[in-house]
């Protein structure tokens, strides 16, 4: 059965191209367009507006490649802390990196990188260097002196033009980076600063797909980037300035709808004319609401991403990434649209395994975890954990003898291939745990599938589980999180450890 199509990619390129060239035509000699969120990979986009391509704003690019040049922007907090992309399991300067190979490979290069907000932090000076010796240019900021209450110094040699000039020689500049709060907006206006310096008349643009600008405050594909924000508190509202000045209802999100008055006031400084933005979603090019086809598939999808979005915070919250209050706000916008975590199909079945798997090892020590898959036709696989492997790892066993047609007690993983795992993982690693992962059954499986045709056939199917939902009663291991991700299932799991010990967690 085909998933349902709730977006239209055509015709949001179509919308989306013309409204940026109608941008560019209104600043003739250059145009700095700030891309929020993520320009790569939009998963987020993907699963709250299904046909959604993730990449589609990178065909939007390929459009318009004879008239851009990118800058990349990452703040150098950011990679002294070490913040990951939850969607890769990467940092962001590991993510940085990525996107310059990604841009590549769509033909197009990266003209710079700024690291923003540089204070010659230990790692963020790693990174330069790293950049630099690969023949990468780049630039570093400082944070801006007077912002954000000095606008003489914002706008002065030593705000704003204390940054060194990026040289591009496209009309459109895209500015992007990894993440929110990674100096896009700062640098675009340290470059207008010197263009203006220059001569030339160069004017700013945003690009943010969520709040999408043109749909209800309360719709839940909004409401979905309030969940996926809930670290940052951003919060939808009404745009009252642009309410005051068409009086037209359109959404946008706090920090700009707060930030606009200065923005303003800056643009002024910098330009000396008064800028024809009456309000953040004048600022806007995002076209994302007119490619939207079924409103009912979007707000479901919407409806399950606000709880994915819930159990990645409760398990944040129990490794100690975030406070107590970035949790209850999740779980407060999730009751909020009347949803529970029992409306996510795959929680139920995954938590009985679990008690399966307990129930049938009666008196023996241990913990119990259950998983569970929901394949694109709605059929319900379960998996758990045992001596041999996780329970990640028996639900996708379990799964592609499903899909394969083949019969349930069929072992496709030869006892001389699980023996040597765990000799290898216990005797010669020195390891304490010899029950398989799910990236070492990948790997046993494909080895398997060498001389025996079934573990082949299985092996071929799961391609087939690319945007099944899944869910773990306990929080994944690196092996089980990373063999997941591959899959390229959509993950979620209880907020509960796998075993007692501290480390392997």
């Amino acid at each position: 059965m085909p998933p349902e199509i709730g977006f239209d990619n055509e015709k949001y390129l179509h919308e989306q191209t013309a409204a940026i060239l109608e941008r560019v035509d209104r600043f003739q000699d250059k145009l700095y367009l700030e891309f929020g969120g993520k320009l790569l990979f939009d998963y987020h986009a993907a699963r709250v507006l299904p046909g959604f391509d993730p990449n589609v704003k990178m065909r939007l690019l390929q459009k318009l490649v004879n008239k851009i040049d990118v800058i990349l922007c990452i703040y150098a907090g950011d990679i002294e802390r070490k913040k990951v992309r939850a969607d890769f399991g990467i940092t962001y300067d590991s993510d940085a990196l990525k996107t310059i190979d990604d841009f590549s490979e769509w033909g197009i290069d990266i003209k710079a990188v700024v690291i923003t907000r540089y204070a010659n932090q230990p790692s963020a000076k790693a990174f330069k260097n790293k950049l630099e010796r690969r023949g990468i240019q780049v630039y570093t900021h400082k944070f801006t002196k007077g912002y954000p209450t000095d606008i003489d110094l914002i706008v002065s040699d030593e705000g704003y033009g204390a940054n060194d000039y990026i040289v591009t020689s496209k009309p459109i500049v895209i500015i992007t980076g990894p993440g929110p709060g990674s100096g896009k907006l700062a640098t675009c206006l340290c470059q207008l600063y010197h263009e203006y310096r220059r001569g030339v008349k160069a004017g700013y643009a945003k690009f943010e797909t969520f709040p999408i600008w043109n749909l209800p405050l309360a719709h839940k594909v909004n409401v979905a980037y309030e969940a996926a924000t809930v670290d940052l508190k951003d919060v939808n509202m009404i745009d009252h300035h642009h309410l005051e000045a068409y009086n037209v209802k359109t959404v946008n999100y706090n920090r700009d709808i707060e930030a606009f008055p200065l923005l303003k006031r800056i643009i002024k400084k910098i330009t000396g004319e008064e800028s024809f933005y009456k309000s953040p979603t004048d600022m806007g090019v995002n076209r994302a609401g007119f490619g939207i086809i079924n409103d009912e598939v979007v707000q479901n999808a919407a409806h399950q991403e606000i709880i994915r979005r819930y159990f990645r915070c409760a398990c944040e919250y129990a490794m100690g990434f975030i406070d107590r209050e970035v949790l209850d706000r999740a779980e407060l916008i999730m009751k909020n649209i009347g949803a529970k975590v029992e409306d996510r199909r795959v929680v139920i079945p995954a938590r009985q395994a679990a008690l399966n798997a307990q129930r049938d090892n009666k008196g023996n020590q241990g913990i119990y975890c259950g998983a569970a898959i929901e394949l694109a036709d709605g059929t319900i696989i379960t998996g758990e954990n045992s001596e041999l492997m996780h329970a990640a790892s028996s639900l996708i066993i379990n799964t592609a003898k499903h899909l394969a047609k083949l019969p349930e007690n069929m072992h496709l993983l030869p006892q001389n291939i699980t023996d040597s795992l765990a000799f290898l993982k216990k005797e010669v690693l020195r390891g304490h745990m010899v029950s398989l992962d799910l990236d070492e059954t990948l790997i046993a499986l494909s080895i398997s599938a060498i001389s025996n045709p079934a573990a082949q056939m299985a092996l071929e199917h799961l391609r087939e589980l690319d945007g099944c939902e899944v869910h773990i009663t306990h929080i994944p291991t690196p092996g089980d999180e990373a063999g997941l991700r591959k899959l390229g299932v959509n993950l979620t799991s209880d907020p509960d450890f796998s075993s007692r010990s501290l480390f392997i967690n």
